[in-house]
């Protein structure tokens, strides 16, 4: 999983997103929604020859700290929806 993130993130460009996904809530039966944060290296449109390679992430709740942390080293261009959790990615 160490050597997925690390090629994921070493790229100059990334897609980023979240899905909302049910899982059980322990000790009552029920589910509750947590997320699973997606991040996908494929440069091969721009003519690069590396490995297209996804990585995959998954926390409680859908906080925009998840995907701060997740790309808190990443320096090339982030490409990501509206999600308002994900504003600071742009600078905004």
């Amino acid at each position: 999983m160490e050597a997925i993130g690390k090629h994921v993130f070493a790229g100059r460009k990334l897609h980023a997103d979240d899905t909302p996904i049910p899982v059980l809530a322990p000790g009552n039966g029920k589910t509750k929604t947590g997320c699973l944060w997606t991040y996908v290296r494929d440069e091969r449109p721009a003519g690069e020859q590396a490995a297209p390679a996804v990585w995959f992430a998954y926390s409680e709740d859908r906080r925009g700290e998840h995907p701060r942390q997740h790309l808190k080293n990443f320096t090339g261009a982030p490409q990501a929806d509206a999600y308002a959790g994900s504003h600071h990615l742009y600078g905004i």
